[in-house]
């Protein structure tokens, strides 16, 4: 077993580790949601990870995304990641796609045990659900986490269950019409403390959602949850 993942081995067991080593997420949306969750994934020993944005890092991403430092600014976001996931894992296969996901993109997702949804468009994100029920992989997608200030507000429940978010109701309007009724989300109950646009953020309640999703991918994989 590879040591630098032995610490979780007394929660994950050394099953759950090694079924890890062996798994495939892909994570679309290396931003203030994605790349705390990519990180998680990576830190657990997953396998196989794919990146997916199209974005390069702006000095407005400092506050909020893990990628994000003065250094690393104009840089591709999947390379910076893929980068960081190197140094944490070398053993980590990293593929990066900069690309902005949407019907004209070519990805298969049947290779892939599970998927991370970070995506900041709408259409993106109903796509990405419709093509990951053809495909029979779970997901998990992120809902609206700006214009939040309070981390224990957010939740992990099914779209049809959740409250308070303008954009789990439009996603929950949307999905029905295309026969989804069943989605995994990270959403807040938390009532929107401004309505800027773009929204207004801070580091420390994307991050939280981030962490979140990758929890529940992590203990899914290791056959925990």
């Amino acid at each position: 077993m590879n040591h630098s993942f032995s610490r979780q081995v007394g929660l994950l067991g050394e099953a759950g580790t090694e079924k890890l080593a062996a798994s495939a997420v892909i994570i679309f949306g290396i931003g203030g949601v994605g790349s705390y969750a990519a990180e998680a994934v990576a830190r657990a020993g997953v396998g196989s990870i794919t990146l997916v944005d199209h974005d390069t890092v702006d000095v407005t991403n400092i506050n909020r995304q893990l990628i994000a430092l003065h250094s690393t600014i104009g840089k591709d976001k999947v390379l910076v990641a893929k980068k960081r996931i190197e140094d944490i894992n070398p053993l980590c296969k990293v593929t990066v796609m900069k690309a902005f996901y949407d019907e004209n993109s070519n990805i298969d997702l049947t290779q892939y045990d599970y998927i991370i949804d970070a995506i900041d468009s709408v259409g993106s994100k109903l796509y990405l659900a419709e093509q990951a029920v053809k495909a029979n992989v779970n997901m998990i997608s992120a809902m609206g986490t700006g214009n939040k200030l309070e981390p224990d507000k957010l939740k992990i429940s099914d779209i049809s269950k959740t409250s308070y978010c303008p954009l789990a109701k439009k996603m929950r309007t949307e999905l029905r019409k295309r026969g989804i009724n069943r989605l995994k989300v990270v959403y807040s109950t938390e009532e929107p403390r401004c309505r800027n646009v773009p929204p207004a953020s801070v580091s420390f309640v994307p991050s939280v959602a981030g962490l979140m999703m990758a929890g529940e991918v992590i203990k899914a994989l290791s056959k925990m949850d």
